[in-house]
C-alpha cells in the first residue's frame, strides 16, 4: 500500500493510524500542530498579535510544553516561513530541471508557482503580510527569497546565451523573475473565482518579456 504525501514536506504520511510511534515522531507531531494552529489562528492576523498561550491551548498544550520545541514564538514564526519557502524552492528545482528552453521552464515554474500556492494558501498569506512587517520573520523571509534568486541563477547559467553572463548579472536576472512570481503569487491569493487562467497566463507574458531582453544584453 502506497503512502500519503504531505505536500508541505514532500515526506510520506503514514496511513496506519496503529503502527508504533516512536518518541521522536510524537514531538515531531506535537511541532507540527503548534506549527498547524499558528497558520490557522494567523488566517486574518498580523504575527505580532499571536500569543504563545493561545497557539499551545489551540495545539492542546500547557504553555510550558511550548519550550520543549520553539525557544520563543519568534522562532516558530521562521519555522513557518522555512517551512513553506523551502519546500517551494524544491519543488522549483524540479520544475526546472528537465525543460531545455526558455518557454519551457517559464511554464513549469509558472505552473508549479500556481499549484503550490493554490494547495498553501494560509502559508502564503502569512509570508506576503510579513514580509513588510519588520523583526526576525521580515528578514528570514528576506533570506529565502535570496537563497530562492540564488537557486534560479545557477539553472539559468545553464542556458548558451548566459553562460557567458557576469554572477552579478544573473543574479539581477534571477531577481526580476522572483520579483514576478512574487507578484503572480499576490494576485492569486487575491483572485476572484475563475481568474487564475488569466493570471497565470499573465505571468508567463511578464517572464518573457524579460527574457527577449537577454540577446540584447550586454553583460558586465
Amino acid at each position: 500500500m502506497s503512502n500519503a504525501v504531505d505536500i508541505r514536506t514532500l515526506e510520506p504520511v503514514s496511513e496506519d493510524p496503529l503502527a508504533p510511534v516512536s518518541r521522536q515522531e510524537r514531538k515531531q507531531r506535537t511541532r507540527q500542530a503548534l506549527l498547524d494552529t499558528a497558520l490557522d489562528l494567523l488566517a486574518d492576523r498580523p504575527f505580532a498579535t499571536l500569543s504563545l498561550r493561545e497557539v499551545a491551548k489551540g495545539a492542546g498544550l500547557v504553555p510550558t510544553a511550548f519550550y520543549r520545541h520553539f525557544a520563543s514564538m519568534e522562532e516558530l514564526g521562521v519555522a513557518l516561513v522555512e517551512e513553506a519557502t523551502r519546500t517551494l524552492r524544491g519543488m522549483m528545482r524540479s520544475a526546472r530541471t528537465d525543460p531545455d528552453t526558455y518557454q519551457g521552464m517559464i511554464s513549469a515554474s509558472v505552473a508549479t508557482v500556481h499549484q503550490f500556492v493554490r494547495a498553501n494558501e494560509d502559508h502564503f498569506r502569512f509570508l506576503t503580510r510579513e514580509r513588510y512587517g519588520g523583526g526576525p520573520l521580515a528578514r528570514s523571509i528576506a533570506v529565502e527569497l535570496r537563497m530562492f534568486s540564488g537557486d534560479l541563477a545557477i539553472d539559468l547559467a545553464r542556458f548558451a546565451p548566459l553562460r557567458a553572463w557576469s554572477t552579478e548579472d544573473l543574479h539581477m536576472l534571477a531577481d526580476l523573475i522572483v520579483s514576478v512570481m512574487i507578484t503572480t503569487t499576490v494576485e492569486l491569493l487575491e483572485a476572484r473565482p475563475g481568474e487564475d487562467a488569466k493570471i497565470t497566463a499573465t505571468a508567463e507574458k511578464r517572464l518573457r518579456l524579460i527574457l527577449l531582453g537577454i540577446p540584447q544584453w550586454k553583460t558586465s
